[in-house]
């Protein structure tokens, strides 16, 4: 039940990451390097977690293949004997998107075809990465004015498009987040629909905004079982976003909100996950209990809130415990 709570796709890359009252907010440059058509983005005070060690220990526990490899080849190509990009990331984001059929901004989405892309924000010693760079013998792939650096064999590429902003990910991605920056293709500053959600959140240490193809794949993730009731198929169709945002600062605390289009719509999806919870406490640990008893479902016009509040000792027992493995395997 808490699988997608805190875990969509990407989503589980981050839940660790915030752990005092700062907010994760991202600038305009960046923002206008993830593309329209974004089905999740996910942001975190990256610097903030290193003051929880419940923070860190699940961030140990959830982080993805894609930062460790990106933060090793980091230190093996860029930052040498500088350290890690702990050392220098401010705010960490990753976007799932749907990438544009056309360069020139007028093509459409390629139907269920999804990309991601990750931006860093902070300080960073943007001439002595160039320089070692140089020095290795790595030469930038030039896309347009932007310098496309190559940081493994598998594709992972790295570019700053300004001194405090840089864009990571598999090469083709990356073009397509460069293609929404320079102006070629929409970028999410035109997705009216998330740049609104982004506004009930973003003011949070951590948070997420799923479109409405994200809400409706994370709410069948959430209810299991119950996502395959006739009652979902047919209101799974008219939800059209959604937000969390999660801190660490006094425990641990969890808040999603679904725009589910209007009342009726919120209320049934309230019935079945309030459902959904029931059966699950029928299997469940002790530890696994208290969780469940700790979140709170409920309805009111047309959002669905759901929200989770434990203590630090009370959510290290959930790390370890199988419904934990079976969210973030």
């Amino acid at each position: 039940m808490l699988k997608s709570l805190v875990h969509y796709s990407m989503a589980t890359v981050l839940l660790g990451a915030a752990a005092s009252a700062s907010a994760a907010q991202l600038s305009t440059d960046a923002r206008g390097a993830i593309p329209h058509d974004v089905q999740q983005l996910v942001v975190i005070d990256y610097r903030a977690m290193q003051d929880s060690t419940t923070a860190m220990d699940l961030r140990d526990r959830v982080m993805p293949p894609e930062l460790k490899q990106f933060d090793d080849a980091l230190k093996k190509t860029a930052l040498s004997n500088q350290g890690s990009m702990d050392q220098y990331v401010d705010e960490l984001a990753f976007a799932l998107f749907r990438p544009s059929t056309s360069a020139s901004g007028s093509g459409s989405s390629s139907g269920d075809t999804l990309m991601t892309v990750g931006i860093a924000q902070g300080q960073f010693p943007m001439q002595d990465i160039v320089a070692r760079f140089r020095a290795q013998k790595l030469k930038p792939a030039m896309v347009r004015a932007n310098s496309v650096y190559p940081m493994t064999k598998a594709g992972m590429v790295l570019c700053f498009v300004d001194p405090s902003t840089m864009i990571f990910g598999d090469k083709d991605a990356v073009n397509k987040a460069l293609e929404a920056r320079d102006g070629l293709a929409p970028s999410m500053l035109t997705n009216n629909n998330m740049m609104s959600a982004m506004q009930s959140v973003d003011s949070n240490p951590l948070w997420s905004i799923l479109d409405d193809k994200g809400t409706q794949t994370m709410m069948g993730q959430l209810l299991g079982q119950a996502g395959s009731a006739t009652d979902f198929a047919t209101v799974s169709k008219k939800l059209e976003s959604s937000w969390y945002s999660m801190d660490f600062q006094h425990g641990v605390k969890f808040d999603l909100t679904i725009s589910a289009g209007d009342a009726f719509t919120a209320a049934t999806l309230s019935s079945l996950m309030t459902a959904a919870v029931m059966v699950k406490k029928m299997t469940s640990s002790d530890a696994e209990k208290e969780a469940l008893n700790a979140t709170s479902i409920s309805s009111s016009a047309d959002q669905l809130s759901i929200a989770f509040a434990s203590t630090d000792t009370e959510f290290s027992s959930l790390l370890h415990s199988p419904l934990f493995e079976s969210m973030v395997r």
